[in-house]
């Protein structure tokens, strides 16, 4: 122990100095505006609002100096019972006071000052600035704990420091009485945690992972303990945990008091503060009267002038001071006797506030919540002051926040609860099993990896989705829990600033946005939703985009928000380079804390292959790709163009070979998607149109399973095909239908349906048009163009037939098993489909190659004279075999000739050229692919090329060089940092002059 504390010490004053070296650097060599770049500050604030509140103190709200009512405060790391000085923004002026924040919204912040009206003035004109200070006090707080722990050798807590240290092992468990709960609705798990806990002597550690209704079990645990008589004392890290316990305690009516600052508590709690009680007991009137009494003796001592009455006041205000000490200390010290529950963050519990009115054995048991977010040192305040202690928390989310990495690495962030874990193993810890949060399928993945698959969603959660809250409608994005918006091989890189710590992407800024729109068009509230991202700038950057268009909308950072919660969360990761660094993304607590924040719907916006090159965010990738739904960014940007990565990222060959095929597919299936011009936003809703022409799953599998089940990607995958064979039907029976010239199909297919009817109408014979624009858009098909059955070879009725069997039974194409079956489901994979489907296409052409040299080889044996016979005979009533297959040879040869686009004769032996996307020849009036229809199949071809090459070729797009507006504003504070600094080398010469 005295080892532990040495270390301590050394790496608190370690901090603190960090801390002090942090706030100078403020002060003196950074200039105001990167202070507030930082976070920080606030500058050009203007007084919006005063009022006296709080007992007597004075609150001022603060706004920014803008005449635009929309004006929203800069991105920032202020919190509620933060400590701010108060400045005029001119110059460098003295410090007007300190205050406390109270309330801070996107529009203002609320500061509580203890000057009154005339002690502080305030003007409406002008313009303040506020800047976060260091807190001397918890320091000092901390360092008193710390030695008071080494100087403990007698006291209530020596048998708990000796079990925390390792120094004696735990007593065995009392036998506690049956419990008869207040809350009926606990699960098993939080009961079994709260009976281990109270049998215990001398500690208990309760874990919760995210979502296992922590708080629930440690309220019902508080009161259990009330119940035997025992008094607690409850504490937390933050006042926000400390205010969220009270609330719990109060609604069950328990007698309660909180400890702290009235700025630092939620508006709900204020009335059970000490300073509320105090203003409503009964010896407030006599400390009012003695108050009145002593400002009534200061007023006499001035008018007076002779020396014996002035000693007589001065022994008089002795007198009542000494009595008002005395009155107040008696009523602090009945309010807190009269409590069951006392309240307080750790520092708070410290013996210079008012709990060293108590006595040192008062308090029978303390109760530390979130533990694991807190520094050990400031958990040692309360744990001194009872025989018995209950810890919870969760050490698998983040860890208490350290200025200093290099105490940090030293073990500063290393919690209690952390440490007593590695020191007594789980023998001390319940674990909570049952999450009440998220989604199951959100659920599982931070089970397995953080929780040794130990979680189960409750039914209440487990399938509820978007779709399922009131006034959403359903919708693509609102029907799925999993959604990884990928954009790997996009070329949306993340800003390369130069000396800048904190990462950004404009590009997935974007993706943010368009994401969101989608669920904002759906019917999700903006107040529902959560955009989190990893770093401040990319936080700023997604304010600024998206702040005034969503008010309530929620942009923070991963360490901002944890402890909350929201129906639908956006991740961004921000990382994309061709080096394949994550940063700080390894930090495998801060993912977990970022994906378990939503209920019924995450959406992750990364590049796969950056992120990839880390195990553990690997696994959140591959588990997205496995049980949630995928997209690329090509779905929803239009002026992207696709990137390569080069050899300077070192990967397995099989890994490599894999994302080649993730880079592969989606510009593919972009180039299908938009075959017909629409956006991918309208492709989506013709998706939903469409939805009601396919199958349904079988009821007994869910849509969601995540073992053994079939997933959203494989019912869209069997879906799909089902209907490609549907339409392959009605087309071969409108071929094999004489009587019929035309079929339309109708509008409500959508773009990769309008796709297929043109590939199979080609296959066929038969002309196509595509007619109208957007949703009207329909296509006619009819037998123009087509060639009699006996010429082109295809067997329409064995074809047909061969199709109703697999409508009638579904098939997969290698095992020949049923759709629904698990076997030929569980791993169903797009990429891999999309490449057998290509190397089909290239066999056939293949085949075609092979025809053509065959029907070279007849035609050299033939004469030009029986060739002409047999293509004049071609329009004869009888035909031989053999004379069919020469006129079809005679035909190939004359339309091998001749221009490829419709009504086109000229020739095109002389001069022509070979179409490479539909192998056709073209004169050099129609060669061009948007000219004979080919221009889609260009782009995704020039796109697939500047992927591989990595070079902008002419023609394939033009280069923005327009400066990012990142870039420019970080440029400009360069360049107003170094003209202060001239101005500032201009002005010490121009005083050395005049010397």
């Amino acid at each position: 122990m005295e080892s532990f504390v040495q270390t301590q010490l050394e790496l608190l004053k370690q901090e603190r100095e960090a801390e002090i070296e942090e706030t100078r650097l403020w002060q003196e060599s950074i200039s105001l505006k990167e202070l507030q770049r930082r976070g920080v500050s606030f500058l050009k604030l203007q007084v919006a609002s005063q009022r006296t509140g709080l007992y007597g103190k004075l609150l001022i709200t603060f706004s920014p100096r803008k005449y635009d009512c929309e004006a929203v405060l800069p991105s920032n790391s202020f919190g509620t019972g933060d400590i701010v000085g108060l400045y005029e923004t001119a110059g460098q002026s003295e410090q007007l006071a300190t205050g406390i924040v109270t309330h801070i919204t996107q529009k203002a912040i609320t500061v509580a000052f203890n000057e009154s009206h005339d002690g502080l003035s305030m003007d409406r004109e002008t313009a303040y600035r506020l800047l976060k200070l260091a807190n001397d006090v918890t320091y000092r707080r901390l360092k008193n704990a710390l030695n008071a722990l080494r100087q403990c050798h007698s006291g209530p807590a020596c048998n708990l420091i000796a079990v925390l240290f390792g120094h004696s092992d735990p007593s065995p468990p009392t036998e506690t009485e049956a419990i008869v709960f207040v809350n009926r609705s606990l699960d098993d798990s939080q009961k079994a945690a709260i009976s281990f806990s109270l049998s215990q002597r001398e500690v208990a550690i309760i874990h919760g992972p995210p979502g296992t209704g922590k708080t629930t079990t440690v309220v019902e645990l508080i009161i259990q303990a009330v119940k035997r008589g025992l008094k607690v004392l409850c504490c937390a890290p933050s006042n926000v945990a400390v205010d969220n316990l009270v609330e719990c305690l109060a609604a069950n009516k328990e007698k309660i008091l909180r400890l702290g600052h009235p700025a630092r508590l939620l508006d709900s709690v204020q009335h059970h503060s000490l300073d509320a009680v105090l203003a409503h007991s009964d010896d407030t009137q006599i400390v009012i009267d003695i108050r009145k009494d002593i400002d009534e003796a200061l007023v006499k001592i001035k008018k007076t002038k002779e020396k014996g009455e002035k000693g007589h006041y001065r022994s008089e205000i002795k007198l009542l001071r000494k009595e008002l000490k005395e009155r107040e200390e008696f009523a602090m010290r009945e309010i807190l006797k009269h409590a069951n529950v006392i309240l307080a963050t750790n520092t708070g519990a410290s013996d210079d506030g008012p709990l060293k009115l108590l006595p040192a054995d008062y308090f029978d048991l303390v109760v530390i919540d979130e533990c694991a977010q807190a520094l050990e040192a400031s958990c040692w305040i309360p744990l001194l002051k009872a025989k018995k202690c209950i810890l919870a928390g969760d050490h698998r989310q983040l860890p208490p926040t350290i200025i200093s990495h290099q105490a940090a690495a030293k073990g500063l962030s290393l919690s209690l609860m952390e440490r007593a874990l590695q020191k007594c193993g789980d023998s001390l810890m319940k674990m909570l099993t049952v999450q009440y949060r998220m989604h199951r399928a959100i659920m599982q993945w931070a089970s397995q990896e953080m929780y040794s698959g130990q979680l189960a969603a409750h039914q209440s959660v487990a399938d509820h989705l978007l779709k399922d809250l009131p006034g959403v409608a359903s919708t693509e994005e609102t029907g799925i829990p999993l959604l990884l918006i990928d954009t790997a091989g996009c070329g949306l890189f993340e800003l390369d600033v130069e000396d800048e710590q904190s990462k950004g992407n404009e590009g997935e800024v974007r993706l943010v946005g368009s994401h969101l729109q989608a669920l904002i068009e759906a019917g999700v509230k903006a107040g529902d939703v959560a955009v989190i991202a990893p770093y401040n700038l990319q936080v700023d950057m997604l304010r600024q985009h998206l702040g005034h268009r969503y008010p309530d909308l929620e942009i923070k950072s991963v360490d901002g928000f944890q402890g909350r919660e929201k129906e639908a969360v956006v991740l961004s990761f921000v990382r994309s380079n061709r080096k394949g660094e994550v940063g700080f993304l390894a930090e495998d607590r801060r993912i977990n804390v970022a994906v378990t924040r939503a209920r019924r719907h995450l959406a992750v916006v990364c590049d796969s292959r950056t992120v990839s090159n880390h195990k553990f965010l690997k696994t959140l990738v591959d588990y997205m790709n496995e049980h949630g739904e995928v997209r690329t960014a090509f779905e929803y940007l239009d002026d992207i163009v696709p990137d390569h990565y080069s050899h300077e990222i070192s990967q397995p060959p099989h890994e490599q070979e894999k994302q080649d095929k993730v880079t592969l597919c989606p510009e593919k299936n972009r180039s299908d998607r938009q075959t017909d011009g629409q956006k991918p936003k309208e492709v989506h809703r013709a998706k939903d149109n469409s939805k009601s022409t396919q199958k349904e799953c079988p009821k007994d599998v869910p849509s969601w399973g995540l073992n053994n089940h079939v997933s959203g990607k494989e019912t869209k995958e069997r879906d799909s095909k089902i209907r490609q064979n549907e339409l392959r039907i009605t087309i071969a029976d409108f071929f094999n239908d004489s009587s019929k010239e035309q079929v339309d199909f109708p509008s409500s297919l959508n773009s990769h349906e309008r796709l297929l009817v043109h590939q199979l109408a080609e296959e066929y014979g038969l002309q196509h048009i595509s007619t109208g624009e957007g949703k009207e858009r329909h296509i006619t098909v009819s037998k123009t163009k087509a060639i009699s059955t006996s010429q082109s070879g295809v067997s329409v009725d064995s074809n047909k037939q061969e199709l109703s069997q697999q409508l009638a039974s579904p098939q997969t194409e290698n095992g020949g098993e049923e759709f629904s079956s698990d076997a030929s489901l569980t791993k169903p994979d797009l990429k891999t489909l999309y490449l057998e489907r290509m190397q089909r296409e290239v066999a056939k052409q293949e085949d075609k190659t092979k025809k053509k040299v065959n029907m070279q080889e007849i035609l050299e044996k033939k004469t030009k004279t029986e060739l002409k016979g047999k293509a004049t005979a071609k329009t004869g009533a009888t035909h031989s075999p053999e004379e069919d297959f020469d006129a079809l040879i005679s035909a190939a040869v004359k339309a091998d000739s001749t221009c490829g686009f419709s009504k086109c004769k000229a020739s095109v032996l002389t001069l022509g050229q070979l179409c490479i996307h539909c192998n056709r020849r073209y004169c050099l009036s129609h060669h061009i692919p948007e000219v004979h229809g080919c221009g889609e199949k260009a782009k995704a071809h020039a796109r697939s090329r500047i992927s591989r090459e990595g070079v902008l070729y002419a023609g394939s797009g033009s280069k923005d060089i327009s400066l990012d507006p990142t870039k420019r504003s970080h440029l400009q504070r360069k360049l107003d940092k170094k003209l202060n600094e001239l101005m500032d080398q201009r002005k010490i010469k121009k005083k050395d002059t005049q010397k």
